[in-house]
């Protein structure tokens, strides 16, 4: 059996190591005003954050069309799949879980084509889609990698360290006046991929203080991590991060940047860690 590995462009994984794995990226819309772009191939990382840096608005992301799903989907039975799993982003962030529920449910190329709730996002979900696709490649069967998916989702960890409030002011979940206070007092809130949402994690005055707090997290969780990402969004301070990283995890590291899909909300210098507890 030749089982493929389905994600969305939120899962903020680097394309190299997607590409790799033989896992297919499907990829999220991003709208500045009246222009669209397709998350990873009309607009590069590098791309979004100039033109938010010059927006005065946030831009607005959009899931794929089922339509979307179903051309990979039969990209992939022309090459040879006899099996599908998609994982996506939680269904309590975006749409796109049930465009791809859609396509799989009016699919006519003769294959199946399984959909899991990550119940995650960013480098949660291309944590999962990594382990899924090795073991898709060791010939595992369908349903052998569907258990291994349900039994990483509740296992997985999000946590994120904002860099400013600019982005939750611009897309009105905070006030400008809160936000400017906040930013006079360098304020830097934390988050956390819960059940599905997303949550406040608490807030540090200062960044140094922010990204001790996520060290003190892995801390907590040494003896249980086996697996580990992180993530950053155009990060001038990331290899100092990943550095201290290193001195509480010895184990392999994968460090990703934070896309359109998942920038549009945490905004430029969000730094993050996603890891995998033990069964």
């Amino acid at each position: 059996m030749t089982v493929r590995i389905v994600t969305d462009s939120s899962c903020d994984l680097p394309q190299e190591l997607a590409d790799s794995l033989g896992i297919t990226i499907v990829p999220l819309k991003v709208r500045f005003g009246d222009d669209e772009y397709v998350d990873r191939e009309t607009i590069t990382t590098d791309e979004f954050w100039k033109k938010c840096a010059a927006s005065p608005v946030l831009p607005e992301t959009a899931a794929p069309s089922p339509g979307d799903f179903d051309l990979r989907f039969q990209q992939l039975v022309a090459a040879g799949a006899t099996g599908i799993v998609v994982l996506n982003l939680s269904s309590d962030l975006s749409g796109t879980m049930q465009s791809a529920q859609i396509a799989a449910r009016d699919f006519a190329g003769g294959v199946p084509v399984h959909i899991v709730d990550s119940r995650t996002a960013t480098m949660g979900l291309g944590l999962i889609a990594v382990e899924c696709a090795k073991k898709a490649n060791a010939g595992a069967s369908i349903e052998e990698i569907l258990a291994l998916a349900n039994s990483l989702v509740p296992r997985m960890r999000v946590v994120g360290a904002l860099d400013t409030l600019d982005n939750l002011k611009k897309g009105g979940r905070i006030g400008g006046a809160k936000a400017m206070l906040a930013s006079a007092l360098s304020i830097k809130p934390l988050i956390e991929i819960t059940n599905g949402l997303v949550e406040e994690a608490g807030k540090q005055r200062t960044r140094s203080k922010a990204l001790a707090h996520l060290i003190t997290v892995l801390k907590e969780n040494a003896n249980s991590i086996e697996q580990l990402g992180v993530l950053h969004a155009q990060c001038a301070d990331i290899d100092a991060f990943v550095a201290m990283v290193k001195e509480v995890y010895s184990g392999e590291i994968i460090v990703g940047d934070i896309g359109a899909v998942i920038g549009t909300h945490a905004g430029q210098g969000t730094i993050g860690i996603a890891f995998r507890l033990k069964a």
